[in-house]
């Protein structure tokens, strides 16, 4: 699987329904290494930069449920390369809630106007258990080693980065976008995978 990069990034303090910008998209000819720059627009147009959840949003969206914990004007950015049956994703973040604690975990839908939206984590043995009503919440399925977890601690100006690998590659259109939840993930016995409620949700296809 090529290398993926996507960066989404809000200026703050500009999230006027007068604001206005140009989205542009590079893709580069897939290939090894291959990366994908997605500049970001300014809050309340469409494009791939954080915003107020809205209806009919394009893909390319990420949305911020909570402005506290992740305010207009952050950034984050990730990476994921699969070679050889493993995969590396890499989080970076500027500018979240200042010193605390924050789930990262790669969805298996995209991003929309509820949380809820993105569906389960992504999980290569799925738990046969789960249902939509009752995600996986066992051990032997809801673990870093068959999810992609990038649990972060940021640092007093909010900055934070993580990184992952694993022993296998995402199955293609399975993995839809990474979500950042309340605190970092629980893995005990009936709340294993879980990291309370989930603050912002960038979609990424991976």
């Amino acid at each position: 699987m090529p290398c993926r990069h996507l960066t989404a990034l809000v200026a703050a303090g500009c999230g006027s329904d007068d604001a206005s910008t140009d989205a542009t998209v590079e893709t580069p000819p897939v290939s090894a290494g291959t990366t994908t720059s997605v500049p970001v627009p300014l809050p309340g147009t469409t494009g791939d930069g954080f915003q107020l959840p809205v209806e009919g949003a394009s893909e390319d969206n990420a949305f911020t449920y909570d402005e506290v914990a992740v305010p207009v004007g952050s950034s984050v950015h990730l990476e994921s390369e699969g070679q050889d049956g493993r995969t590396t994703v890499t989080f970076t973040a500027t500018g979240l809630a200042p010193n605390r604690d924050f789930g990262v975990h790669a969805h298996t839908r995209p991003c929309g106007p509820k949380p809820s939206d993105s569906g389960p984590h992504y999980q290569n043995n799925v738990d046969p258990a789960a249902t939509p009503e009752s995600p996986s919440s066992d051990p032997a399925y809801a673990n870093p080693q068959n999810e992609i977890w990038l649990d972060v601690t940021t640092d007093a100006s909010g900055n934070a980065q993580s990184s992952t690998t694993v022993d296998w590659e995402f199955r293609e259109g399975e993995a839809n976008s990474v979500v950042l939840h309340a605190q970092h993930t629980m893995t005990g016995p009936g709340q294993a995978g879980m990291a309370g409620d989930r603050l912002a949700c960038i979609n990424e296809n991976f």
